[in-house]
């Protein structure tokens, strides 16, 4: 059933969104990510223009995120002071970023900026995720269980402004996380993502926070990050096509409650190291992209005056 996107000015089968949408919002439950960095390459494969993929995967994320996040509150992992800190900083990033990204519109460069940081942080974060999750299966194959970490009392530790986080068991300074969360502030204006693929690692081994917290706490702050910044953008660049939305809300919502129950039952490190697959598959397809001659090199536009 073809359905036309009056922003994105294209017409798309509305079940390939509601499955994109129900595939993000499946990792979303299991991984406690926005899945916007998944989501919004898989809008330009299917003709999305990166402006438009941008802004409105964010809403996507908002409603995956908030479905999630739901079940994890009846579990008691979310760490709501530790979700508020980080949003403080996020807020203030998301805000930045936007600013950037209408600024770069302005000048048309903002598709070659979107796909670039793409390719650097899929390729990053997906051969990571990759060489670690490789290693896991080895040792465990190898009948080697890793010993348990000490938590160490590093940098973090030395910084002013401490406060206790008690469902998280810890007692550090507010700066770390105020920075992380500026950070995946930046990137969900930008990126149109929540940034949890680059918030849950900082959480676990920068912030020491507690894995069976992470997830609850992640998806808490990507929910007000996205939404601040899916609204920034439709009131500056006006890049939000509220149709294309509402299918991937409907299939996000959904998926994010199935992703949640199947992210329980199977060993963490196959989901890890088929998510790395994907991560980089994407990765490649975008910088093919980039580099391989296009069959039109040149397009013509009319501006309306």
């Amino acid at each position: 059933m073809q359905i036309y996107l009056p922003i994105a000015e294209i017409s798309v089968n509305a079940f390939l969104l509601l499955g994109l949408g129900g595939m993000v919002g499946i990792l979303s439950g299991m991984f406690g990510v926005g899945g916007g960095f998944l989501l919004t390459p898989l809008l330009f494969f299917i003709g999305i223009s990166p402006a438009v993929a941008v802004a409105t995967g964010t809403n996507q994320i908002v409603a995956s995120s908030f479905s999630g996040v739901l079940a994890h509150l009846k579990r008691k992992t979310v760490d709501l002071k530790m979700g508020c800190v980080l949003l403080g900083g996020g807020l203030v990033g998301s805000a930045l970023g936007v600013q950037l990204f209408a600024y770069l519109t302005s000048i048309g460069q903002v598709d070659l900026l979107v796909t670039l940081a793409y390719v650097v942080f899929l390729g990053i974060i997906g051969a990571l995720m990759l060489i670690e999750s490789l290693g896991a299966i080895l040792r465990t194959r190898g009948g080697r269980t890793p010993a348990p970490k000490r938590r160490k009392h590093g940098w973090v530790h030395a910084l002013p402004l401490k406060m206790k986080f008690r469902t998280s068991g810890l007692y550090i300074s507010a700066i770390p996380p105020i920075l992380v969360g500026m950070m995946v502030g930046v990137l969900a204006a930008i990126m149109g993502v929540g940034g949890g693929f680059i918030m849950v690692p900082a959480m676990i081994y920068i912030l020491g926070m507690p894995t069976k917290v992470v997830v609850g706490t992640s998806l808490f702050q990507i929910i007000f990050v996205a939404a601040f910044t899916t609204t920034m953008h439709a009131t500056t660049s006006r890049t939000v096509d509220i149709v294309l939305a509402l299918l991937l809300i409907v299939g996000g919502v959904i998926g994010a409650q199935i992703g949640t129950r199947i992210g329980i039952r199977i060993k963490a490190e196959q989901t890890r190291i088929l998510l790395a697959l994907l991560v980089v598959g994407v990765c490649l397809n975008l910088a093919m992209d980039l580099l391989v001659r296009p069959s039109e090199p040149y397009s013509i536009t009319v501006e309306a005056n």
